[in-house]
């Protein structure tokens, strides 16, 4: 089977893989569509596992059943948690599922950049969801990234009203922007060096967007009635990008860390006056649970999400190494999906 291996974000090339075999318990999924996600250009921390074939934001079709598995059939139409935790450790039992030692063990084989995935019995398990007949293969996509969105607006504790600022607008920050407008948000602001992902913005849901080399907390406090946000997101790890942050939100507000910055990296706290005296959370996500998947899945089908219109460039699977360059570039794309089956 044909597959994409990335060596850096820079060099991704069409090869040749075994189609995988699958056991007892497992399915073999043919992926029709695999969204490339920001984490997937993370070189630093791709680069020293390369070569290797990435892709978790999937849909596709089973086209054989392992034996033992009764919830799935040939034909059916899914999307799949390339990571699924235990639900049985300290961790997920206090809700706090993607800490768990299970998912981080667990992937895919070989990943969604390939024409056929094997899922390993214990994804079949707990993260397989069928697609909706709503939703399309491409829309499917995005229930891993929208898993993640609502998981992170859940810990920062989103309420209707509240005042949002999302620093760093590029695919994650769009949909902390969209999700946080569907449930209900106040004020929704967004911050970014690229005009194009501010004029993006103002498109799915932002009420007005701040150039991130601009004076942002004075900004902030102009369209926000002399106040700072309630919760600001971040986005992005640029370093600059979470002192930004740190100094737009309110007292007794949240600041989420939605993406980590290089590794080693410290930021000095005025813990006395951040903490004591002003009340802020400060706190971070990562990835989501198999609940927060399910909830994606219903959003979409319902039709509360038009993700299709995130969606700037679909490239056959022989084009991924320019996928990742536009996705790496960060210039004038959203979304973009790879097709493995052209």
């Amino acid at each position: 089977m044909r597959v994409a291996v990335y060596y850096n974000n820079s060099d991704v090339r069409l090869e040749e893989l075994p189609k995988p075999q699958i056991g007892q318990g497992e399915l073999l999924l043919r992926i029709e569509a695999s969204g490339i996600c920001g984490s997937d250009v993370m070189e630093w921390y791709r680069i020293k596992k390369a070569p290797l074939v990435l892709g978790h934001e999937i849909a596709g079709e089973i086209i054989e059943v392992g034996k033992d598995v009764k919830r799935y059939k040939k034909g059916d139409r899914v999307s799949a948690s390339h990571h699924v935790p235990c639900n049985t450790c300290h961790y997920c039992l206090t809700d706090r599922h993607t800490v768990c030692d299970t998912l981080r063990s667990t992937n895919f084989d070989p990943g969604g950049f390939a024409e056929f995935v094997r899922l390993p019995a214990i994804n079949v398990d707990r993260g397989v969801y069928p697609l909706p007949n709503e939703v399309s293969y491409e829309e499917g996509t995005f229930i891993e990234p929208v898993a993640c969105v609502l998981r992170a607006q859940r810990i920062a504790r989103l309420r209707p009203g509240q005042s949002v600022l999302v620093v760093g607008s590029g695919m994650t920050g769009l949909l902390q922007i969209y999700l946080a407008r569907a449930f209900g948000a106040g004020r929704i602001m967004a911050t970014d060096i690229s005009q194009y992902r501010l004029d993006t913005d103002l498109r799915f849901g932002a009420e007005a967007v701040i150039h991130a080399g601009e004076d942002v907390p004075g900004k902030v406090r102009e369209l926000n009635c002399g106040r700072l946000a309630d919760v600001v997101f971040v986005c992005t790890g640029a370093v600059s990008a979470i002192h930004q942050a740190l100094d737009s939100v309110e007292r007794g507000g949240t600041v989420l860390l939605f993406a980590p910055t290089d590794p080693g990296v410290k930021i000095p706290l005025d813990v006395t006056e951040m903490f004591f005296r002003n009340g802020v959370t400060l706190t971070s996500s990562y990835a989501g649970s198999p609940a927060d998947h399910m909830t994606a899945v219903e959003l979409l089908r319902s039709g509360t999400l038009n993700v299709r219109d995130m969606i700037t460039h679909r490239l056959p699977l022989a084009e991924t190494g320019k996928g990742f360059k536009l996705v790496a570039d960060a210039k004038e794309s959203m979304k973009v999906i790879i097709e493995p089956q052209k």
